[in-house]
């Protein structure tokens, strides 16, 4: 349990655990904000403010070192996956078409894509920060969810020359991106928050093997059989 020196304000651990959990929430509900004011102002487009939120919802995990270990409130890292959990219930069945988080977090505006992919990623998420708290499956699990999952459609719409399909069809330089990013944020947040736990071969094969799952995978499922083959595979290298 951590201290009241290395705590906020010398709080409580429970109250500066609460504190670092609110600030997780303002940081993600400040995104759909302004990516509406972009997509609206054509400065990027709906697809591309999906995977920008998607990037920003994975790198979440960065606030992690600020929770204090040993209490019950660390489990509070997860408020904005539980939040969103049910608001994607909420919205998914309820919600308006110019509803805001329709326009920025869904393909084609229809509000129960919001049941699928996106509510996939929470329930990810609350797993990740849960059952492997501050632990290498976990941590990894979310990067390469976040980042390569996130990178990978926008180059391969951006820039996909060289197209494959197995379940559904990919591009080359999409699943290039898939690997960069994956390599890059599992290394970035591994040394973040699990220093301990770094293994530069494990990332790279890891972001490899999950990089071919995700070229061949369909559609809506990948953001929950990404992180639950990576956590997979931590026990097996």
């Amino acid at each position: 349990m951590g201290t009241p020196e290395t705590t906020f304000f010398s709080l409580s651990v429970a109250w500066h655990n609460v504190i670092v959990a609110f600030l997780s929430i303002i940081y993600i509900f400040s995104v759909p904000p302004f990516l509406d004011y972009l997509v609206t102002n054509n400065y990027v487009s709906r697809d591309t403010s999906r995977k920008i939120t998607h990037i920003c919802a994975g790198s979440v995990i960065i606030f992690l070192p600020l929770f204090q270990d040993g209490h019950w409130t660390q489990y509070l890292n997860v408020s904005i996956y539980a939040i969103w959990t049910l608001l994607f219930l909420q919205k998914g069945f309820f919600a308006a078409e110019d509803d805001q988080a329709i326009k920025t977090m869904t393909r084609t505006g229809d509000r129960r894509e919001l049941l699928k992919g996106t509510l996939y990623f929470a329930i990810a998420g609350i797993i990740c920060g849960t059952l492997y708290y501050k632990q290498f499956p976990g941590v990894l699990a979310m990067a390469v969810l976040g980042w390569g999952d996130g990178l990978a459609p926008i180059f391969g719409k951006k820039l996909g020359k060289i197209k494959y399909k197995a379940l559904c069809e990919k591009t080359v330089e999409g699943s290039l991106a898939f690997f960069a990013g994956s390599a890059l944020a599992g290394m970035f947040f591994v040394w973040l928050i699990v220093p301990e736990a770094f293994n530069l071969s494990t990332i790279l094969i890891i972001a490899l093997v999950a990089t071919i799952l995700e070229g061949l995978s369909p559609k809506e499922v990948d953001n929950i059989l990404i992180p639950l083959a990576v956590i997979g595979l931590t026990y097996l290298l």
